[in-house]
């Protein structure tokens, strides 16, 4: 595709979402709404906003990587994020009743109110939304090089400041609306993509001949090995029910149900998408098995369409890395505001204070993650250690958390230690990494069994769950 007939769509596109995030923005008053677009967004709202989350930059440029590489395996990328999305919908929607503002208040609920937990975590995920940042900044990167020839660097440059400017302007308000716009131009994109992609190689017979049987076997377990196949299936569940981006969902929604009924029909609809770039991957691997890198293979097989049909499909790519990208970067404000500002003053800031603080946080943190994402250009390597390192033991905690009452501070400080440990210690080793897949499975084992070991050698917490929020509540509001 003419790279100058790209490049002005691209322009287009975001000139576009930029006067969308401006005036859907134009009477927040206050922090909350700005980062929570006022706790009142409509079921459909919070749909297209979750779907166009979780078809992401994993899910394009990664499961199509995937399935490049490894065949049907692309399909379990979707499949344990549909998984997550469902689990959290079940189980941690009843949560929106309680008004917390991020999971690090919900954590220390959890735990008694513990001001330790709740900047730990606090400082945790934060640094788990920059990595999620940094992933999505490097796949919408990755698009603009190869569409245009721009250096990868530059086109990382650009990706992050053409997402930052309407997410600065517009908040939580213009993501979701972004959003959910983005949700409907990659639907069409990816199922177009994938039925012209299998006519231009002759049909699903072409491809079969071409790819190894091995990765033709359900989930390719024939060619990974049934345990890598879990962990890789594993570790995106575990994602979904620790990342704070889909808890925000959760807290900005209108009501538990709008909220529970949203993420139902994105399970569903992810779950159906997640045949796509499986089939998009392998469709790569008939045309040319011999890519250098596999993340390009979604972008190779967009090479045969008419210029159009080629821009609508990469347009549809890049919703799908800066919708991703702009959540993290909403959740990672609010981590900021709520956790780590009044860790240093003592108190919420107030008013139009918040919005304007709010968006010199955007510009530092999209530009940290910015930094993160020109150390790496491996989205599933990225993605899969990330998630490992930081986020195993805050899944532990939140599942301890959420069912078992006697649940404790100590419990969860050792979880967050031991899940991070484990993982590095798997990083470290190359044959257990092999034997493993990636280190998701056995950090949450030793995150699980250190937290409850401890959690039964320690006092239970002084203060009930009622006394905790009511804390929380007071902390947020400046009443105490």
């Amino acid at each position: 595709m003419n790279s100058h007939i790209f490049l002005i769509g691209f322009i287009i596109y975001v000139l576009a979402m930029i006067w969308l995030g401006w005036y859907v923005s134009r009477h927040q008053k206050d922090g909350e709404d700005f980062l929570l677009g006022g706790r009142s967004l409509p079921m459909f709202l919070t749909l297209g906003s979750t779907v166009a989350t979780m078809v992401g930059t994993g899910s394009s440029m990664g499961a199509v990587g995937l399935g490049y590489s490894n065949g049907w395996a692309g399909v379990l990328y979707g499949a344990g994020g549909a998984i997550g999305i469902l689990l959290v919908a079940w189980w941690f929607t009843p949560v929106r009743k309680l008004r917390f503002m991020t999971m690090s208040e919900e954590l220390s609920y959890y735990t008694g109110g513990s001001h330790l937990i709740k900047n730990i975590v606090g400082i945790l995920i934060f640094v788990a939304s920059i990595g999620w940042l940094g992933a999505h900044i490097l796949g919408g990167s990755m698009y603009l090089a190869w569409a245009t020839g721009l250096d990868l660097t530059w086109a990382k440059l650009i990706i992050a400041f053409a997402f930052a400017v309407y997410v600065i302007i517009g908040g939580y308000s213009a993501v979701v609306w972004t959003d959910t716009i983005q949700a409907l131009i990659l639907f069409f994109g990816f199922i177009l993509m994938a039925v012209l992609a299998v006519h231009h190689v002759g049909g699903w017979d072409a491809i079969q001949q071409a790819v190894d049987p091995a990765a033709m076997s359900p989930f390719a377990v024939d060619k990974l090995g049934v345990l890598p196949a879990f962990s890789m299936a594993m570790v995106i569940c575990v994602g979904v029910l620790a990342t704070p981006s889909y808890r925000q969902r959760i807290y900005s929604g209108k009501d538990v149900s709008s909220v529970r009924r949203s993420f139902v029909y994105t399970g569903v609809l992810y779950l159906f998408f997640s045949i796509l770039p499986a089939i998009i991957g392998m469709a790569a691997f008939t045309m040319n098995p011999s890519l250098e890198n596999s993340n390009y293979a979604f972008l190779f097989a967009t090479s045969f369409l008419p210029s159009i049909l080629g821009l609508v499909v990469l347009i549809a790519g890049l919703s799908a890395t800066m919708s991703s990208a702009s959540s993290d970067a909403i959740a990672s404000v609010s981590i900021i505001m709520r956790d780590l500002y009044t860790l240093v003053t003592g108190r919420m800031p107030e008013g139009r204070k918040a919005i304007s603080l709010s968006r010199w946080f955007l510009v530092f943190v999209i530009g940290l993650a910015t930094v993160f994402a020109l150390t790496s250009n491996d989205i599933i390597s990225y993605i899969t250690k990330m998630i490992a390192t930081l986020m195993s033991g805050l899944f532990v905690c939140s599942m301890l958390g959420r069912f078992w009452l006697r649940f404790n501070w100590q419990g969860a400080l050792v979880a967050l230690v031991g899940g991070a440990g484990a993982s590095v210690a798997m990083l470290m080793n190359d044959s257990w990494l092999a034997w493993w897949g990636n280190p998701c499975v056995p950090s949450v084992l030793v995150s699980l069994i250190c937290a409850v070991v401890v959690t039964l050698a320690t006092p239970k917490n002084k203060l009930t769950r009622e006394e905790a929020l009511k804390l929380i509540t007071d902390e947020r509001e400046n009443t105490r």
